[in-house]
């Protein structure tokens, strides 16, 4: 009887752990960033009778303003949740690296193969990596100066 109550109460923690909020922040910006490489024309075909498909996608330009603040301050959060900095830069630009891939996959059967190696797209992909990066580092800089305290 004991230990079955122990078992219980340790299944509970375990779904409220740090990593498993970082798995779900993960998933969510990565969605968030795939979402946001989306071409606009896409949308304006996806979503014929939406007003601000062209600007804002799939969301309402009410909220469009916060999925922009998620895509900012999520990877801070992540490499805030993380114990390790290389989690943190990891974690954090895991989305990056996922949707960024899946756009130059997308873009590579409409502009060529070389797409990817383009100087300019070269230039742009690095930068959101690297503050994706930045962020995730921030983040664990926050939680380790605060650790100190």
């Amino acid at each position: 009887m004991i230990a079955s109550s122990t078992s219980k109460t340790e299944a509970k923690r375990n779904w409220r752990t740090p990593e498993n909020a970082v798995i779900g922040m993960v998933i969510v910006e990565t969605l968030l960033v795939t979402m946001a490489l989306i071409p606009a024309q896409l949308w304006t075909r996806l979503l014929p009778h939406s007003t601000g498909a062209a600007l804002n996608g799939p969301f309402p330009s009410v909220i469009a303003p916060l999925i922009t603040a998620l895509i900012y301050l999520l990877p801070t959060f992540i490499g805030l949740l993380c114990r390790t900095w290389q989690r943190a830069l990891l974690y954090a630009t895991l989305p990056a690296w996922l949707g960024l891939g899946a756009f130059v996959i997308a873009a590579t059967f409409k502009v060529g193969v070389f797409y990817l190696v383009a100087s300019d797209h070269v230039t742009a992909n690095v930068s959101v990596l690297e503050l994706f990066a930045a962020l995730g580092g921030i983040g664990w800089l926050i939680r380790y100066i605060l650790k100190l305290r």
